[in-house]
């Protein structure tokens, strides 16, 4: 990477890239309705917190996946709060997982991924129906966590690409 020797600009903010999508990805909710695919619904914030705080990024600030939760939920319209504890909690599970695995396994981690989402979804179906009243569609949540599920591989096999292209 001689690029980003001679550039210390372009390093820093390839660097702060991950929070960066974080950012993006509240923002902008990646559900594709528009383009006719019913139920396509992903939860790539999930994905982003699980895997880098996982692997203990350096830049995965935990105060910055609070206010991504926030900025989240003012987007989405639901409650204040939701969306940052959803997020605060991927982040104690990962971290947790860091801590105990003595030898990385992909796929271990991958369906410990998918105990998480389906755990802290479930939570949110049952904060949202049970206290704020919401009519929501269960098939809509399970959809989302099997897509978040399925998609975990191919994410971080692009994330290992981008932690190898920051070391080297």
């Amino acid at each position: 990477m001689i690029i980003f020797k001679r550039n210390k600009f372009l390093y820093k903010l390839y660097t702060w890239l991950p929070i960066l999508f974080l950012f993006f990805s509240v923002l902008n909710e990646f559900d594709l309705n528009y383009l006719k695919i019913e139920y396509f619904s992903f939860n790539f914030p999930f994905v982003l917190i699980f895997y880098f705080t996982l692997k203990e990024y350096k830049r995965f600030d935990y105060l910055l996946v609070f206010f991504a939760g926030l900025v989240n939920d003012t987007v989405i319209g639901t409650p204040l709060g939701l969306s940052s504890f959803s997020y605060i909690f991927v982040c104690i599970f990962s971290a947790y997982l860091r801590n105990i695995t003595i030898r990385p396994n992909l796929i271990k981690d991958w369906f410990y991924f998918l105990f998480v989402i389906t755990l802290i979804n479930s939570m949110n179906y049952l904060i949202l129906f049970f206290f704020f009243s919401y009519e929501l569609d269960i098939m809509f949540y399970v959809i989302n966590n099997l897509f978040t599920f399925l998609l975990y591989i191919p994410i971080s096999f692009i994330f290992d690409n981008y932690l190898k292209a920051i070391n080297d």
